[in-house]
């Protein structure tokens, strides 16, 4: 059925990358159940074909800061601006992450903080470096906060400049108390219709508004460039001193 649907689409999304961040604390090989759900996502975008990338931050030597290179700031090594790479050659950027005490993982927010330390940068048209590209949010955990981290990352990533589309996130929490994850047998995640229905209309509203701003140059550039700001342009800004 799904591969039906997919072919019916009259929209042509091979154009779009897509790059997923797995937050979760587990290192490779160790299953991760945040990937588990991810990997849905994944799947219905590359059955559309949609160039994805997916790496576990845990896996690679990411300095904590908020400068580009932490290795110029007192660290060793900093896998991160060769990440960053991958982060401004996508159209679409999925944070996964498992929640812990109901906040995301400590992981997720080191993503976010190193995201923030390139939001300084600007495009071809003087905008913030992430304008034009898509975000969006995969959660899973037991107990609660699957929409509270959802609404902290989704926050973050349209305050650096990400454009969020409708519904972007979707998740699964088990019951409360220590019990299954969601890849464990008898877990029920899986099979969880109404996080398989809001895993499939994220990735569809993620590629419908990556395929809008791609096939529009990005967000019009009027009114929002930090270089025209500098240079003294207020864009309508009413100044009650100007005479």
């Amino acid at each position: 059925m799904q591969a039906e649907l997919c072919e019916r689409s009259e929209v042509d999304y091979s154009d779009l990358k897509a790059f997923f961040i797995n937050c979760t604390l587990k290192r490779s090989p160790e299953v991760s159940n945040t990937q588990g759900l991810m990997d849905i996502s994944m799947e219905i975008m590359r059955r559309n074909g949609v160039s994805v990338d997916c790496i576990r931050a845990v896996d690679h030597e990411i300095a904590t800061g908020v400068w580009p290179d932490m290795s110029e700031h007192g660290w060793e090594a900093d896998e991160w601006p060769a990440i960053f790479e991958r982060v401004m050659a996508a159209d679409i950027l999925v944070l996964g992450m498992s929640i812990w005490l109901g906040e995301k993982s400590s992981v997720a927010t080191q993503i976010v903080e190193r995201l923030y330390g390139n939001s300084h940068l600007l495009n071809d048209a003087g905008q913030y470096a992430y304008y034009g590209r898509v975000g969006g949010c995969l959660v899973t955990g037991n107990e609660d906060g699957v929409k509270h981290c959802a609404m902290n990352t989704l926050y973050s990533l349209q305050h650096l400049g990400y454009t969020i589309p409708p519904q972007a996130d979707s998740g699964w929490i088990g019951e409360a108390g220590p019990g299954p994850s969601y890849l464990d047998e008898g877990s029920g995640g899986p099979e969880n219709d109404f996080t398989n229905r809001n895993t499939t209309f994220a990735a569809w509203n993620m590629l419908h508004l990556a395929r809008i701003l791609k096939d529009a140059g990005g967000i019009p550039a009027h009114g929002n460039q930090r270089t025209a700001w500098d240079a003294g342009c207020r864009f309508d800004f009413p100044n009650p001193e100007y005479r």
